[in-house]
Parts: structure tokens; sequence; C-alpha cells
């Protein structure tokens, strides 16, 4: 419970609705939308980064014939699109679409009111339930704190959105935010996974204390953890795995089996265990990858699979 929305278990992130790394047809973007709702996945999110715009567009699309009531939708504000060069592409950020679109930083309050309003008019909807400040450590992060934090807090007491929160793989940042007072939740990125857990020594602490809702996303570790056999050539935080990290990963996975599970199942359901947690957002681009991942939230894993781990 965050506020007053009630987070599900398992949410459908929309990057690879941007054509993250590689493109995602539009027959493959709307299938797994469709999965994930028959799947009763009711929680989205999105961000103008992704695909600079693309994935809004197309998550938009998708869920604009089904019951607004039913469902959360997250999206996110630090940076404002505005016309590009054109002729080239986007894979310097990891977005195989043109860049006939950039990305400006603003954390403005004029810059975060007016992302929230080009964020409706790609999604196509009326409103949305969650925005989150994205990466304030790679952009302007005192103005973000001097001026967006307030700004949505705002947005918020003006019924805009439900909620608020910024979204970050630096635990010192989010700790930051928390301890304002003006979040309703954060999104932690890869620092809270069967991997490594970071966040555990101040960040979480400060979200149980505040009443601060978290959402752990890169649960995979980029993507150490998605196989049931971390391969020699594995990524972490979108690089080669260390060798330390990927002999730990494979411990994990033989943990794993010796239980009659996977090492992504584990992956999957460790954050929940945290009392602080309340939600996994997971980036799938097909219907296969929906379908498979519910399942995985769904395999039982006995208490001594947790214990084995957390000797590792």
């Amino acid at each position: 419970m965050t506020g007053a929305l009630t987070l599900p278990a398992l949410g459908f992130g929309a990057a690879q609705l941007g054509n993250l790394y590689r493109e995602t047809s539009d027959e493959e973007a709307a299938g797994a939308v469709a999965a994930a709702w028959d799947e009763g996945i009711r929680y989205f999110d999105t961000a103008p980064h992704y695909g600079i715009g693309l994935s809004e567009e197309r998550l938009g699309a998708q869920l604009r014939g089904r019951p607004r009531e039913q469902y959360l939708i997250s999206t996110k504000v630090g940076r404002l699109l505005r016309p590009g060069p054109g002729g080239g592409d986007d894979m310097d950020n990891a977005f195989a679409v043109p860049d006939d679109r950039v990305r400006v930083w603003d954390m403005s309050e004029a810059g975060v009111r007016a992302s929230h309003a080009e964020s409706l008019e790609r999604l196509g909807l009326d409103r949305v339930d969650i925005l989150y400040l994205h990466d304030p450590e790679e952009g302007p992060t005192e103005q973000a704190f001097a001026e967006a934090l307030p700004a949505l807090a705002a947005m918020r007491e003006e019924g805009l959105v439900r909620a608020v929160g910024v979204g970050s793989k630096d635990t010192e940042v989010l700790a930051r935010a928390v301890r304002t007072g003006l979040v309703d939740l954060v999104m932690v990125s890869g620092r809270y996974t069967l991997l490594e857990q970071p966040a555990a020594a101040e960040l979480l602490p400060a979200c149980e204390e505040h009443g601060v809702g978290v959402v752990a996303v890169s649960v995979f570790n980029s993507g150490i953890l998605a196989r049931p056999e971390p391969a020699a050539d594995a990524a972490y935080e979108y690089g080669a795995a260390p060798a330390e990290m990927l002999e730990r990963a494979r411990a994990l996975a033989r943990v794993a089996r010796e239980h009659g599970a996977e090492l992504p199942d584990l992956a999957m359901q460790f954050p929940l265990r945290h009392p602080a947690i309340d939600t996994v957002v997971l980036g799938m681009r097909t219907a296969a990858q929906v379908h498979q991942n519910a399942g995985r939230m769904r395999v039982p894993i006995p208490e001594e699979a947790w214990d084995a781990a957390a000797a590792i």
C-alpha cells in the first residue's frame, strides 16, 4: 500500500516497447500488453526516455481501450523531448529508434509540468496515477531537489496525479528524496536483488521510517540472473559480468535447482520478501516473456532455499 494506491506484486515495465537494445515490432508490443492483461497484471510503467517517446505511444495505444479504473500507470519527468536532427539512431542511449527527437534535461517546475502534459498527449490518456522524477543523479540534481520534487508534491495535492516518487539506481539520491517527506514511493533499479542488496543498508530502512513504498526494478541485474544457468558472457550492470559476480550467480543457480526452482524464479520473488518492497516491475517484450515471468512469480520456493541463498 502506497498512500491511496495498492500496488500489485508484479508490474509491466515498458522499456522494451521503446525498442530497448533492438526493435520490438508493433505486433510484439500489442501481444505483450495483452498477455500482461490476461495474466492479471494491472500496473504499467513507462517513461519519455524509453525510445524517445515510443514506449509511451505504444503503451497508451494498447491501454486506451481497457477500463481505466482497473489499472495503474506511471511515467516519469526530468527529460523533455524536443525535435532532433534525424537521419541517425538513438543506440548511444540503447534504443533502436530514429533520432528525430532528443532528450533535454529540465527539472524546473515548468519543465516537470510540461513533461507531464506531453506524456499525456503521447499516451492518449487523460491521467497517469504515478509520476516519478527520473534519474536526478544524472541531470541537474540540485534543481531536482529544489524545484522538481516540490512541483511533483504540488501536482499531487492539486489532484493531477495520485502519487509521486523518484526512480534511480543511486541509493543515496533515493534516500535523500525519501527524507524530504515529499515522495510516496521510490523505484530502485538493481540495488536490491538476489545478487546484491546495497539498498538494505540505508534506503530501505529510511523508506520504512517515512512510510514510503518501494518498487524494485532491474531485479535480474541487467541479465546475469535472467537465465536458469548464467552464461559465460552474462551481462551485469550493462556490461560484462565480473568473474566474482558470475561465480556467485552460478552458486545461486545451484541453490535454485536443488530446491526445485530456477534462478530467475528466486530473482523475481526475492525483493518481495523485504517488508519495504511492494512491487517488482519487469521489462517484457513479448507475450511469451510475460507468461513465463508471471509463471515464475507463482513457483513455490521453500524457506530452505532462501536460507541457502543467504549463506552464499
